[in-house]
């Protein structure tokens, strides 16, 4: 399938409902997480300062950022890598949150991992025929250059971030001290 090709109900598939199902659900999960944060902003700085993050206030603006408007992104289909970038980065940093406190391999595998997951899927496989992408952009999918390029964007503004704003190892293999 061309990724600028026509859609009709013809060229529609059940992957294009499985891409939409993997949307909702990655987007939906990325708007709650952000909108609880927009309505509790400072409790989320705070979170960030108790944990040891610099410029807990800029930390925690970037973190609902990009779960809201990436949230939203994904639930519609528009402009999707980018939206799966944003997700990716912020569920790489929630993961390290989530890792840095404990063992590493004591629960690797948690819903910030299974969410940049699903962001990353989507970033390569693209919105599907019912997105914004694909009903005003034409666009099924983007190419991969562009999700190669977004993805390696997503890991380093994860690690930059971390490691300026945050400035520790989130990765221990016994449990820190």
């Amino acid at each position: 399938m061309a990724t600028t090709e026509a859609i009709t109900p013809a060229t529609t598939t059940l992957s294009d409902t499985g891409l939409l199902i993997l949307r909702l659900g990655v987007g939906a999960a990325m708007l709650q997480a952000g909108l609880r944060k927009v309505f509790d902003f400072n409790t989320t700085a705070d979170f960030m300062e108790a944990g040891g993050w610099r410029l807990p206030k800029f930390a925690a603006f970037m973190v609902t950022a990009a779960e809201t408007l990436g949230g939203i992104g994904l639930l519609l289909g528009v402009l999707t890598p980018l939206a799966a970038c944003a997700v990716i980065a912020a569920m790489i940093d929630a993961w390290a949150v989530n890792v840095s406190a404990g063992a590493f391999w004591s629960d690797p595998f948690n819903a910030p991992f299974l969410i940049a997951i699903g962001a990353t899927a989507l970033l390569f496989t693209g919105a599907g025929a019912y997105s914004v992408d694909a009903r005003v952009l034409g666009r099924y999918r983007w190419p991969a250059p562009i999700a190669v390029g977004l993805l390696i964007v997503a890991i380093a503004a994860a690690v930059v971030t971390w490691v300026v704003l945050n400035g520790s190892n989130p990765i221990h293999f016994s449990s820190p001290v």
